[in-house]
């Protein structure tokens, strides 16, 4: 296990800041989680970490050591790539065993190897078939055990489940969770879809715009957004936002309920005329528009399918937020503020 550290890194290609400024430090043997829209830098600042690009300026470090001049194979970390990168004219043994080999490990150790890692990702099965013969889910573990095969002291991980369909995604992701918590190994892992984010990180590092904009515990970041960016990014749907005098005012869309349903309070209630009801099996989203003070602009609600009161697109409900769910954003900086009355 070891430390990951990025020092006001920076990686400029032209006049693109793919990368500006990261100051981001791993937890020894967490699983820490670059989450963000495509062109935000996560990728390019996962590759800096394993030494495939070199940063503009700062420094990487690995374990207390500084590796910005270290080759990738003296950083004793492990990478998966989107693609996953299996040579296809190779078994699966020979994948697996194959940086053991250019590493100079004895042939018997090899094999000892191999078995052990295949069968921490239940593989073994799989040993003499090539890559074409396997599936999505399967090549992705294939290319996780050549990863796990070289004892690493950071795994790195591109996006690895992102070419699997939807209920492989939800399997491999369980299957990860376990795999990193029993061998403990420091992971940075990339992605852009919050679910995996929200369901696999130790903590979560919000990037736009080459900047890490939050870091922390999953639900701390999506309770707590610190600018309307991550307010907005993290969600499904996202956090409402309308603009009042001085301020942008956010709450999520399963905290914006018919007034009738809160226990809570105090409460802020707003006018909604409802536009739109969409049915998703064990939710409806509503969609509508806010009367004053924030005439025009338009809300989510999220309510659960066994709420069973009669709302009809056309007509205006009370419906109300709870005052402490209530989120302030500057409406020039975007940046978290004091809560103020409405």
């Amino acid at each position: 296990m070891a430390i990951v550290e990025a020092r006001n890194v920076k990686k400029y290609f032209g006049e693109v800041k793919a990368v500006d400024g990261v100051d981001l430090a791993t937890r020894e043997g967490e699983f820490l989680v670059l989450l963000g829209p495509s062109g935000c830098g996560k990728t390019t600042l996962l590759r800096m970490i394993a030494g495939l690009e070199k940063p503009t300026a700062g420094e990487i470090v690995i374990g207390g050591q500084v590796v910005n001049d270290l080759p990738p194979r003296a950083r004793r970390i492990a990478m998966v790539f989107q693609s996953y990168a299996l040579y296809p004219h190779m078994t699966v043994f020979r994948n697996i065993a194959f940086p053991l080999k250019a590493q100079g490990v004895p042939k018997a150790m090899r094999k000892d190897k191999v078995l052990w890692s295949a069968s921490m990702f239940g593989i073994t099965h799989l040993l003499q078939r090539k890559p074409r013969e396997l599936s999505g889910g399967e090549r992705q573990r294939v290319a996780l055990a050549r990863a796990l095969v070289r004892e690493p002291d950071v795994f790195l991980l591109d996006e690895p489940l992102s070419n699997l369909d939807a209920k492989l995604r939800n399997a491999a992701r369980d299957e990860l969770q376990q795999f990193q918590r029993r061998i403990g190994t420091t992971t940075i892992y990339v992605t852009h879809d919050q679910i995996e984010a929200m369901g696999l990180g130790d903590r979560i590092a919000v990037m736009n715009a080459g900047k890490v904009r939050q870091l922390g515990p999953p639900q701390e970041v999506y309770d707590e957004p610190a600018d309307t960016f991550v307010a907005a990014f993290l969600g499904s749907p996202p956090m409402n936002l309308v603009e009042g005098d001085a301020v942008i005012v956010g709450f999520r869309p399963e905290q914006f309920l018919p007034a009738e349903l809160h226990t809570a309070a105090p409460l802020v209630t707003f006018t909604f005329r409802l536009t739109r009801v969409e049915n998703l099996g064990a939710d409806r989203l509503l969609y509508g528009v806010l009367e004053a003070p924030f005439s025009g602009q338009r809300a989510i609600a999220k309510l659960p399918s066994t709420v069973t009161l009669s709302l009809q697109p056309g007509e205006k409900y009370p419906f109300a937020v709870p005052q402490q769910h209530l989120k302030f954003f500057d409406r020039t900086s975007g940046l978290r503020t004091a809560p103020r009355p409405l």
